[in-house]
């Protein structure tokens, strides 16, 4: 009889369970905003940014001559006159205006140019204004320099070639597609959970689940659950869309690759789950998911390199989830880098979830 009972009883529990996931899987396609930011928003995304920072020759960087007069005509006559500064012109990377003084300050200021020319009478040494924490005044200075050199009868002692390549996974693209991945699994676990308890709790609805056998862990699981469906969809569309628009191919296994979107999603949960352990209004959830999420926006190298950062604090980045979840998918994906390679990030996932999980299991409250 004590067997029949608790077979009953965790078949009861079963069933709730799959009611509870189901339930959460017709709340989110009920919501059509919550379809376009999983499935539609990072597509757009993708295509704006892998066209913005599509494969194309470089753009000439602009830079100002100063010239005496502002009449258009005497100024290209004036620099065509100096054969040092003519030599610009010549330049494959420079794109070379002519402007008085005063707009030329003004263009720089503005940053119309990148650095401005001031020749020095007599043939002297020309004066190069520019600001050198901007890397496209950097370049242009050398450009500058290497072309006024030139045309002052230097002869390079060495020859060298250069030899183009565009290797895959080193696009930018290749670059975005894992980290745009990354971020989606991050914002869907946390927001659609932390919104979907807050506004059961807010309903009444967890307060009618007092009353029920369910177990706290049962209902946190659900709403798991329920997200996890939806994960080889998302996955799927974003990176087929990737292969097909921009041809970025996993170079590494395929299962490992889908491994790791799956932790990640469970670790997303945990931390969406801990969000919502308390909180009783929309304000309440958005506020502490903002606190959750703004720092590994910022931090942990979707759009830009997280290394940009100083390295000081190179070593908390590293611990992020989503940082972590980022660098895996990128050495799987671009790298073809195997479990042993990443295990390390994965851990920093896994224990994230974990820990999230946990604490959102004590913390939790129905009502």
């Amino acid at each position: 009889m004590a067997d029949e009972s608790r077979h009953t009883v965790r078949g009861g529990r079963l069933r709730a369970l799959r009611e509870m996931t189901l339930s959460r899987i017709r709340e989110f396609l009920r919501e059509p905003e919550a379809v376009f930011w999983v499935f539609v928003f990072p597509i757009l995304l993708a295509v704006a940014l892998g066209l913005a920072f599509r494969e194309k020759a470089p753009e000439k960087i602009p830079i100002g001559v100063v010239v005496s007069s502002s009449d258009a005509a005497a100024s290209q006559a004036a620099l065509a006159a100096l054969a040092s500064l003519a030599s610009l012109q010549q330049s494959p990377a420079l794109a070379v205006l002519a402007l008085p003084a005063a707009e030329a300050r003004e263009a720089l200021r503005t940053g119309r140019i990148s650095l401005l020319v001031e020749p020095a009478p007599a043939g002297g040494s020309p004066t190069l204004r520019f600001d050198e924490t901007r890397p496209d005044a950097r370049t242009a200075r050398l450009e500058v320099v290497d072309a006024l050199e030139r045309a002052a009868g230097r002869k390079d002692r060495l020859a060298v070639r250069d030899q183009k390549v565009s290797e895959p996974g080193a696009r930018y693209i290749d670059f975005l597609i894992p980290g745009l991945l990354g971020l989606n699994l991050m914002g869907t676990g946390v927001w659609s959970l932390a919104f979907s308890i807050t506004t059961a709790r807010a309903r009444k609805v967890l307060k009618r689940l007092v009353a029920t056998p369910m177990r706290r862990a049962d209902y946190l699981l659900a709403q798991i659950l329920g997200r996890l469906i939806f994960l080889l969809p998302e996955g799927i569309v974003l990176i087929g869309f990737g292969w097909l628009a921009f041809d970025v191919a996993i170079r590494g296994s395929l299962v490992l690759y889908a491994a790791t979107c799956l932790l990640g999603a469970v670790s997303f949960c945990g931390l969406g789950l801990l969000v919502a352990a308390r909180t009783k209004t929309f304000e309440g959830a958005s506020g502490l998911a903002n606190l959750v999420l703004l720092p590994m926006w910022v931090l942990s190298g979707t759009f830009f390199s997280s290394e940009r950062f100083p390295k000081a604090v190179q070593p908390w980045i590293d611990l992020l989830p989503l940082t972590a979840l980022n660098q895996a998918l990128r050495g799987i994906g671009n790298q073809a880098l195997g479990l042993a390679d990443v295990l390390p990030q994965l851990g920093i996932v896994a224990a994230w979830g974990v820990v999230s999980f946990a604490l959102a299991l004590a913390l939790f409250r129905w009502k």
